[in-house]
């Protein structure tokens, strides 16, 4: 369902998009940093689920009529932004954290699992980009339909990123291993979890500032 003749281009193009820096690569680098690998993959875990409804919701045309309405797109910039404030003001209550165990690493990596989900699923770009980029590489030569190619291109791209953050968790997270074992460090890693968030509301509602005006 993908027309051989533009895979290249595509499989091109997904790397370039991959490697620039973006929300979706903040959050999943700073979970691995601050938590270790098993939460950063979590976190990976959840982009992914996220990426597959958007693909689902792209193929199925919800997503092209969503981002046809600018009052809709409006409103979808101001939640995502006012879910990212709560979260990050969530971590900077937060009180220390002590030394890893099991039952709090299995906690934290459901809740960065699920922050994950809907920080990308609130995020517009993240639906105009699939709303706009898949159906650059539909092709009229093949005979699946203009849906069926999206969800292939969309399913593709989502293997690609999942493969992709999954090596920057392992990464980004040997690097945190001896910073886990650091008192100093885990007094101000919900802190530091906070500032991300912060910074990631701040970009998505700078952008809806940037679309008014």
């Amino acid at each position: 369902m993908i027309d051989l003749a533009l895979l290249p281009l595509y499989i091109t193009t997904v790397i370039a998009l991959l490697l620039i820096p973006g929300p979706d690569m903040l959050l999943i680098a700073s979970s691995s940093l601050s938590y270790g690998k098993k939460v950063g993959l979590y976190a990976s875990l959840g982009n992914a689920t996220s990426g597959l409804l958007l693909t689902l919701l792209a193929a199925m045309g919800v997503s092209a009529l969503i981002a046809m309405n600018p009052m809709a797109l409006q409103l979808l910039r101001i939640l995502g932004g006012a879910y990212l404030l709560k979260m990050g003001w969530d971590c900077m209550r937060a009180g220390p954290i002590d030394a890893p165990e099991v039952a709090q690493d299995n906690n934290l990596a459901k809740i960065l699992y699920r922050r994950a989900v809907f920080s990308n699923l609130l995020n517009p770009k993240a639906l105009l980009f699939f709303v706009l980029f898949l159906p650059q590489f539909v092709s009229a030569e093949l005979t699946a339909s203009s849906g069926e190619q999206m969800l292939a291109l969309g399913l593709l791209l989502n293997v690609m990123g999942l493969l992709f953050n999954l090596l920057l968790v392992g990464m980004v997270g040997s690097l945190g291993k001896p910073l886990l074992k650091n008192e100093k460090f885990r007094a101000n890693q919900n802190k530091f979890m906070g500032l991300i968030f912060f910074t990631l509301a701040i970009w998505l509602l700078a952008s809806q500032v940037q679309t008014m005006s």
